[in-house]
């Protein structure tokens, strides 16, 4: 199977004010996940499609702070002051069974497989040493479900369903080629920028109220 996108990721200060994005954004309620005692985040979950969720992640502050940096970029102060000014779609999310292989054979850095899991759920997933923010959330980082049956069939359905992912950056083709390493070119659609300008995603859904598009906050990107 290849790889294919699994989930949104919406970053934001504390899940009070990401479900409140998600509300403003949606007109949907999202409810609670679970903690990642590993990474020292919650998170609250919705499902996209069949095999394809959201996201809302966030510091857990009734955990203690873990030994190594959390993903997604949370202990980036960059990204903290930014998401504390206001939620946004921080990175997504692509799945494949075969991670170790995935990993080796890619042109950019994505991290180690590593176990992580939530009550009955578990999963590898690709980490960075340092926690970093995949180039600034326009790379996605990759995960190997270790269970029967998606978790996103088991999750809240509001209505919401995924449309496509448009990623605009300033060096497309640099941007095409590691995602094409990883087998995910054609999950994305790419737009160019002019040189030096600031990398951001949009995130199309289909709702109950008509279609939306999520966005993340300019600024974060990086090269790797």
């Amino acid at each position: 199977m290849g790889t294919r996108i699994d989930h949104l990721v919406i970053g934001a200060s504390n899940l009070v004010q990401g479900a409140a994005y998600v509300k403003e954004q949606l007109g949907v309620d999202i409810p609670y996940g679970g903690a990642h005692d590993r990474m020292g985040t919650h998170n609250h979950l919705m499902r996209l499609g069949d095999e394809l969720f959201l996201e809302v992640i966030a510091l857990n502050p009734d955990r203690e702070p873990p030994n190594r940096p959390r993903w997604y970029g949370l202990d980036d102060p960059h990204v903290r002051q930014s998401l504390y000014n206001r939620p946004a779609l921080l990175s997504w999310v692509v799945n494949t069974e075969y991670i170790n292989k995935l990993l080796q054979k890619t042109r950019g850095a994505f991290g180690e497989a590593t176990l992580i899991s939530r009550g009955k759920l578990s999963w590898y997933f690709g980490l960075p040493d340092d926690g970093r923010l995949l180039a600034g959330g326009m790379l996605p980082y990759i995960i190997d479900w270790q269970v029967d049956s998606h978790p996103a069939k088991q999750m809240a359905d509001a209505g919401c369903l995924f449309q496509g992912l448009d990623i605009y950056h300033p060096y497309p083709a640099w941007l095409d080629s590691i995602l094409e390493s990883i087998g995910a070119a054609d999950l994305a659609r790419i737009h160019p920028l002019p040189k030096n300008s600031q990398a951001f995603l949009e995130a199309h859904i289909e709702t109950p109220s008509g279609p939306r598009v999520l966005r993340s906050h300019a600024g974060l990107w990086s090269t790797e």
